[in-house]
């Protein structure tokens, strides 16, 4: 016969993690019966109104002992595991979703550094996207990532921890130098996808930076799943930015959790006829989203202060570093790409003519660059360099 603890011998932190399992899809109601109650362990020891637990009996038949000792073993297996587990009532818990109406009961945390540099030190903003990316959306993400990396008051970068646009703004993040937050759809012992297990471990021992989620050890990545990730993601930011989606797709569903929580969000445009723009097009037709036309204007309207020039007077040509470093000194693509550089919409004829060499090995180098998304060659084979490298 199994022996259960008394429900004293169980703290409070015990009880805020073993409601997060059982309401976790149902936080408002949680937060209501802890106020009525009192406590967390209030509702394991039957304080719970009668017409409260006819609403969801489901739920309520899980308060029992064996859920709070499945907790206590839950907190000791993430202590061990180097993560941490943020109640609702925790100073170290985010302040911006204790803004929201149905904030998490607990949240998980994996990171190198305190909580408070995780979450207190810079205003956070949300870039999401479309995890089928065009070379349109991947270029203006890590356009504007950079361009905020500019600012003179430099945000923490949130976002999903996806293929596309979620993975190239963490990744930009973190060669800019900012900070940045990954919302796991799973528990904080998964990693969704699997392809970006080598940029979570990079965030999780770059200070400042981290992985959250309100899920329980254990949890696999389904489709109800990422709705919860949403709305964390857009209630911990000041702002949220979609950078491409598609007319149905979870960054809409950020946005829409943005607007509700009071939070600004700002869309990239895109051609008409794109599909990949086709939520951004309408977010910012039906006025639920502000158009963005410039990193730097985007800096400003967050209110993070003047862009710094993003290459001073005597500093390092970065085009010609990143040149050099792929295709080696002296190299044709490194002359073409530093050629087009300095005559902005040349065509490959005319670049041809002022590097004194044939045409066929200029179209070789500049197919070359192009292909490598250093350039962009429009149908008069004039020549550009992508907007990341602008």
């Amino acid at each position: 016969m199994h022996y259960f603890r008394p429900m004293m011998e169980f703290d409070e932190q015990v009880a805020l993690c073993a409601l997060n399992k059982i309401f976790g899809y149902h936080p408002r109601l949680a937060m209501a019966l802890m106020e009525k109650a009192g406590s967390a362990r209030a509702l394991f020891d039957g304080v719970i109104p009668g017409p409260d637990r006819a609403s969801h009996p489901e739920l309520f038949a899980r308060l029992v002992p064996s859920m709070l000792e499945w907790a206590e073993g839950e907190l000791t297996r993430i202590r061990e595991q180097g993560f941490r587990f943020l109640g609702y009532p925790d100073p170290d818990y985010p302040a911006p979703l204790r803004e929201i109406p149905d904030p998490p009961l607990g949240l998980y945390l994996n990171g190198s550094t305190p909580p408070t540099q995780i979450f207190e030190m810079h205003p956070m903003v949300g870039v999401v996207g479309t995890r089928d990316l065009s070379p349109y959306g991947r270029a203006w993400c890590r356009k504007l990532v950079e361009g905020l990396a500019r600012a003179k008051v430099q945000p923490c970068i949130v976002s999903g921890m996806a293929l596309g646009a979620d993975g190239i703004a963490h990744q930009t993040a973190l060669e800019c130098g900012l900070t940045t937050i990954g919302v796991l759809p799973t528990g904080i012992d998964k990693m969704y996808p699997w392809q970006h297990e080598r940029l979570a471990m990079q965030m999780v021992g770059a200070p400042g930076c981290g992985l959250v989620t309100d899920y329980p050890t254990g949890t696999a990545p389904v489709a109800l799943n990422f709705l919860r990730r949403n709305r964390i993601i857009a209630a911990l930011t000041r702002a949220v930015i979609v950078v491409e989606s598609k007319s149905k797709g979870g960054s809409l569903m950020t946005a829409r959790y943005a607007m509700e929580y009071g939070r600004d969000v700002y869309a990239l445009p895109g051609r008409a006829d794109d599909l990949r723009s086709a939520g951004c097009n309408s977010l910012i037709h039906e006025n639920m989203a502000e158009i963005i036309t410039t990193p730097e204007d985007l800096v400003a309207r967050l209110g993070l202060g003047a862009s710094a020039r993003k290459t001073a007077p005597g500093s390092p040509n970065v085009l010609a570093d990143a040149l050099q470093r792929q295709f080696g000194a002296g190299s044709a693509e490194l002359d073409a790409g530093l050629a087009v550089q300095k005559n902005r919409g040349v065509t490959v004829e005319e670049l041809s003519a002022l590097l004194r060499q044939p045409f066929a090995a200029t179209m070789t180098a500049v197919s070359t660059l192009e292909a490598a998304g250093f350039l962009h060659v429009d149908l008069l084979r004039r020549c550009s360099l992508a907007p990341e490298w602008e």
